[in-house]
């Protein structure tokens, strides 16, 4: 797989890495619903047959659960180590409740409660999950601190995720943001009037989640899918899955699906094509709870869009805006 240098780093990444959101399964504000850990663990090691080399996850993802699979996963998998990604900042209590929490303890006890569950000496990106809100000096407090981790050796490089161009000014008078990670797909492309022209100009590594907008442009997601969704999955009733934004989705599925049948592609590898189409972005972070669904988009990649099916893409956008 071809490989770009992440930010101001010395990891050279995959264009596509592994996400592990889901896999960290039900019971917590923002599941997936339930999920089988052997399949979550088949498919982080098809994932890494196929040559992707690093797997983002987070201590919040499953309440700790996402970063165990991701360390069963490592230890039995007998190939070339991934670069091992994660977050910090959102804590949770006894019943599940999540808030954020930047301060230098706090996140002190989550790089090693993370590096205890992950079974690894240092974490390769350690990124703080989201900024403080109301936004405060909790920001810098907690920047702070994981520039200290990153001297102490506990963390390798430092990154964000979920920070506008302002938060990212006031990051970096403090050290160096390797990366930032935001939401980016054909249904939202809001980081493209301001944070990625500044981090393309100021060499600040971006990596996307969410490339197939949570599963609605993967091609298997369908009206009756959407309504069939569980309770405790955190899509259900979000306006992306709901009416009257559903049709649009799945009418632009259909557009992507057109193009994937060129390539002999599925559909989720389009989109995740298009957004790797984009200079200012390292790489996506692609979700897949089985193996079966890694083997369809764990090579998007490799796929090159031409400048005539973006083309077919934009203009059905500025039709159905």
């Amino acid at each position: 797989m071809q490989t770009r240098i992440l930010g101001n780093s010395d990891l050279n990444i995959t264009l596509v890495g592994y996400g592990a959101w889901a896999v960290g399964g039900s019971g917590w504000q923002f599941a997936w619903g339930s999920q089988d850990d052997d399949d979550s663990i088949a498919a982080i090691h098809r994932a890494l047959e196929l040559g992707v080399n690093w797997i983002d996850t987070a201590a919040v993802y499953g309440l700790g659960h996402s970063e165990e699979v991701v360390a069963r996963a490592l230890k039995s998998w007998s190939g070339h180590r991934p670069y091992v990604f994660t977050k910090c900042g959102l804590r949770w209590d006894a019943q599940g409740n999540v808030q954020k929490i930047l301060s230098p303890d706090s996140i002190r006890r989550e790089a090693e409660d993370s590096l205890r569950r992950l079974s690894v000496d240092v974490i390769d990106l350690y990124q703080v999950h989201w900024p403080p809100d109301p936004d405060s000096p909790a920001l810098e407090e907690g920047w702070s601190t994981l520039a200290d981790l990153k001297r102490e050796g506990k963390v390798r490089w430092i990154g964000v995720s979920n920070f506008n161009v302002q938060q990212l000014k006031r990051a970096r008078k403090i050290a160096p943001v390797t990366s930032v990670q935001p939401p980016y797909s054909l249904v939202h492309r809001e980081i493209e009037d301001e944070i990625l022209p500044y981090c393309l100009r100021e060499g600040i590594g971006v990596i996307v989640y969410s490339p197939m907008a949570s599963g609605l442009l993967t091609g298997a997601m369908t009206r009756e899918r959407a309504a069939r969704l569980s309770k405790d999955d955190w899509r259900k009733g979000h306006p992306d899955f709901t009416e009257p934004n559903l049709s649009r989705n799945l009418e632009l599925v259909d557009r992507l699906r057109e193009i994937a049948k060129r390539h002999n592609r599925s559909v989720g590898e389009v989109a995740i094509a298009w957004t790797l189409r984009n200079p200012a972005v390292t790489g996506a972070i692609v979700g897949a709870r089985n193996a079966q669904q890694a083997e369809g988009v764990m090579r998007a990649g490799d796929l090159r869009l031409s400048d005539k099916e973006v083309s077919e893409i934009e203009e059905f956008l500025e039709e159905a805006a």
